[in-house]
């Protein structure tokens, strides 16, 4: 027992200095360059290299080993590329040094709006703004600016182009009617003005004592007289030049003439079969004209327009060439021409003594609804259902002025004796009143509660302004000043139209609600 004992210590003490040898670390070969040689070789011999023959095959046909194909990454092109960009950059950052951007920051806005670009970012300064500018034409180049600015010089010139008055050749009968207007219109005129001249000789007292007891008068008007017109509603009435008459006219069809002032039925005039637009006596019926020549003109909805005798229940001629519908017919005041609104976005003009249409006018984006002529009869105004109204110079050809104002649709216009306010009523509730001295708006009315369908100067010296509405009501307003001075209230539907008597007497009103009434001071 004892000798075996020191063996087995002796043999634990031997075992110890092994136990603390590091283990030998095997250095890993590094191989430079391609390993497929060497290991074609090892295949060869039948030796099974860093990986066993069947993984080899495995690898080779999963795609993971490439030994055949040859391919080759090249690190030169990507590397070329990359310097291609840089190079591209400090090109990019040269030209930019060299391109002149100018100091003005408004410059600088339009020249980024016209390459469309904002004009403006979130935080930028002007500083910021111009290199941002810069940069921009160092990518796009300083042609693209110069490109721009061609194009738009080339939008700017068709758009005068287009805005431009052209003139087409009209026949020899226009340039004859243009004469005649002409010489018609001039001496009225000059007696317009001398009555001018002479009313301004008298004193200022005596002239605002008149127009004093004129407002009196108007504030104290009363309905004296009301009457069914017809089954429908009545569009449209006209006092004759007598102010002995008054014609109105219907959506059935029917126009009608009643005694003034006791409003007995006098004729009725079939030959509409549709809605009645308006009819107007010839300035000079019931004064100078015979019964058998023409006294009246009327529209109707379905493009016709019709004249009239006072000896016949039936039209006397038709003036053919409105397909559309006809909203408006006026006489000129000489009583030669004919004026015609019509939804075809144009107005004519007709000579009834030629017998035919010597004027075609355009000039409107929608339908033309009112006209109305100068007391002179040198200019024509027209409403449009655009919103705008013109003033046309009938002895040129010319628009002379444009009314540019009113929100919606112009239903009404007319012309003061005094020749020179316009007034137009609109569909936004408004009045406007312009001066052709000083071509612009001198006052706006906010006349009623609804759409305005009419407007008319008191026809002897225009001292007063009647206006009528969708509201049920009619409005009588001073001139000047343009202050209300009294409604005309009593009817039970939309007032759709109104006159005011040659004399300046009377005043009447048509209606929705089938009845005409007449308005006359106490």
């Amino acid at each position: 027992m004892a000798s075996t004992r020191p063996s087995s210590t002796q043999a634990t003490k031997t075992k110890a200095p092994d136990d603390l040898v590091a283990p030998v670390v095997k250095k890993p070969h590094i191989y430079y360059g391609s390993l497929e040689e060497k290991e074609r070789e090892r295949l060869a011999k039948g030796e099974s290299g860093l990986l066993g023959k069947e993984g080899l095959k495995a690898g080779i046909e999963a795609g993971n080993i490439n030994i055949t194909s040859g391919e080759v990454f090249e690190i030169e092109e990507h590397i070329s590329e990359r310097q291609a960009e840089v190079l591209a950059e400090f090109e990019r950052r040269k030209r930019a040094r060299q391109i002149n951007v100018s100091t003005d920051d408004s410059e600088v806005k339009a020249c980024l709006r016209a390459l469309g670009e904002p004009i403006t970012l979130f935080g930028e300064g002007p500083a910021e703004r111009r290199e941002r500018l810069r940069n921009i034409l160092s990518v796009v180049g300083t042609d693209a600016l110069k490109k721009t600015k061609k194009d738009d010089e080339k939008s700017k010139k068709s758009k005068e182009e287009y805005q431009q008055t052209w003139y087409h050749e009209g026949p020899h009968s226009l340039k004859v009617a243009r004469l005649w207007i002409a010489n018609y219109s001039l001496p009225r005129a000059m007696k317009r003005l001398e009555e001018a001249r002479l009313h301004k000789e008298i004193p200022e007292t005596t002239r605002t004592s008149q127009m004093q007891e004129l407002h009196k008068s108007l504030r104290s008007l009363n309905n004296f007289c009301s009457q069914i017109g017809d089954d429908r509603p009545i569009s449209y009435c006209h006092f004759s030049p007598n102010s002995k008459m008054l014609a109105t006219a219907c959506w059935s069809g029917l126009c009608k003439l009643w005694s003034v002032p006791d409003c007995n039925l006098l004729h009725t005039l079939r030959g509409h079969n549709t809605n009645v637009g308006a009819i107007v006596f010839h300035p000079k019926s019931t004064v100078s004209l015979d019964q058998k020549d023409v006294n009246l003109a009327s529209c109707a909805a379905d493009g016709s327009v019709k004249l009239w005798s006072l000896d016949s229940d039936e039209p006397v001629a038709d003036i053919e060439g409105h397909t559309v519908r006809v909203a408006r017919v006026t006489w000129h005041p000489s009583g030669r021409f004919l004026g015609t609104t019509c939804y075809d976005r144009s107005w004519r003009l007709w000579d009834l003594e030629a017998q035919e249409e010597i004027l075609h006018q355009e000039g409107h984006s929608m339908g033309v609804y009112d006209i109305a002529f100068h007391q002179d009869g040198s200019l024509a105004g027209t409403g449009g259902l655009d919103a705008f109204g013109r003033v046309w110079d009938l002895r040129t050809g010319r628009c002379i002025m444009f009314l540019e104002g009113h929100l919606k649709e112009i239903y009404g216009i007319n012309f003061s004796p005094n020749g020179y306010h316009i007034a137009t009523g609109s569909g936004d509730n408004t009045c406007k009143v312009w001066d052709l001295r000083q071509r612009r708006c001198v006052y706006t009315i906010p006349a009623h509660q609804n759409l305005v369908t009419g407007v008319k100067f008191e026809p002897i010296h225009g001292n007063f302004l009647l206006t009528g509405a969708y509201d049920n009501t009619a409005k009588i307003w001073t001139h000047p000043g343009w202050s209300p001075l009294k409604t005309l209230a009593g009817h039970e539907g939309k007032v759709m139209g109104l006159d005011i008597s040659s004399d300046g007497q009377l005043i009447a009103t048509c209606s929705y609600d089938r009845t005409f009434k007449l308005w006359m001071a106490e």
